[in-house]
């Protein structure tokens, strides 16, 4: 067994992951391979709060996992699984909700925002409940780190809450306590609008849709009326800020320059963004086209991560049926 901290992410199956998703989210998260003993699990019983077909939660399972692949994981170093492959961590769901308080709940993010929203009434329980399967999601594979983002800071202290009360409630050291690895803060990735990113808002760049899809949304992005002859600002312009994102510091010196001298308008400018991240995301896109065509591939990959995970889970398990008085005793 690896002597390296363990690393545990969570992905959603939601689609097609924009710009915003891979520089924030997944990007980083590939990169922990590296350093730690890396966890990914796609959770697909998160999902069930919203996705009510089964086709389409194995399709969205595969796409994830086609784009983790496809975006650099390794599964020789890293353990890719899916969550209802580990259907334990619904058994230590149920126990932490055994002694945590509704006043914990109440104060998560995700429900005071439905409450906000007038939505109260109309929520599931697995809404309400969310971050108690996130906290078992994190305690049963004895996880050292967590990688978040400054605004879901409040997710690892819920878990650390309810690892405490399960250990002070049987009198032991039976869960361990994670930490949180704040993410550096990466600039907001702007929408095609020029708002932050989002799928709600629909102002989305796909880096691995198909070229000619690609390309139409890159011209999309809203711009105002200087005539192409006059100086730009390169400060007030939002292809000007992705451009910041992806390319290096020659390209975006040499960009800054163009929009400075004016004869460059935004429409070269929005075929070099276009091209630089055609030029990234192309070989990419090729793998992952090739990736999802091969389910039986994914599954095997699926399978092994959930094998790999198998042993800590079975020990950490032990643990807390132990501490509970539950199942048997020889």
């Amino acid at each position: 067994m690896s002597k390296r901290k363990r690393s545990l992410s969570g992905i959603k199956p939601t689609g097609n992951p924009h710009l915003g998703n891979y520089l924030g989210m997944i990007g980083p998260a590939i990169e922990l391979q590296e350093e730690y003993d890396a966890f990914y699990f796609v959770a697909d019983y998160h999902a069930l709060t919203t996705v009510k077909d089964p086709v389409k939660m194995r399709r969205l399972v595969y796409e994830i996992t086609a784009y983790f692949l496809a975006f650099g994981l390794d599964p020789e170093r890293a353990a890719f699984f899916r969550q209802s492959d580990i259907p334990e961590v619904a058994e230590l769901t149920w126990m932490l909700s055994c002694v945590t308080h509704m006043g914990l709940l109440e104060r998560a993010h995700a429900y005071k925002a439905a409450k906000d929203r007038g939505e109260e009434k109309e929520i599931n329980h697995g809404v309400f409940t969310y971050p108690v399967l996130m906290a078992s999601d994190i305690l049963i594979y004895d996880s050292d780190v967590v990688p978040v983002g400054s605004d879901q800071i409040q997710h690892l202290e819920m878990t650390r809450d309810m690892a405490q009360r399960f250990n002070r409630a049987f009198d032991g050291e039976y869960l361990k306590l994670p930490e949180a690895k704040v993410r550096k803060e990466v600039a907001t990735v702007p929408g095609i609008d020029g708002r932050k990113m989002s799928k709600s808002y629909g102002n989305l760049i796909e880096p691995l849709a198909p070229s000619k899809k690609l390309r139409k949304q890159v011209m999309q992005i809203e711009t105002d009326s200087t005539p192409l002859e006059e100086p730009q600002d390169p400060d007030d312009c939002t292809v000007v800020d992705l451009y910041r994102l992806v390319a290096d510091a020659d390209e975006i010196a040499e960009m800054e320059d163009n929009y400075r001298a004016g004869g460059y308008g935004y429409g070269h400018a929005k075929q070099d963004l276009f091209e630089k991240l055609d030029q990234i995301f192309s070989p990419r896109r090729e793998k992952y086209e090739a990736l999802r065509e091969d389910e039986a591939y994914l599954e095997k990959i699926l399978a092994q991560g959930a094998d790999r995970v198998r042993p800590i889970v079975d020990e950490v398990m032990e643990r807390v049926r132990r501490a509970a008085g539950l199942g048997r005793i020889i």
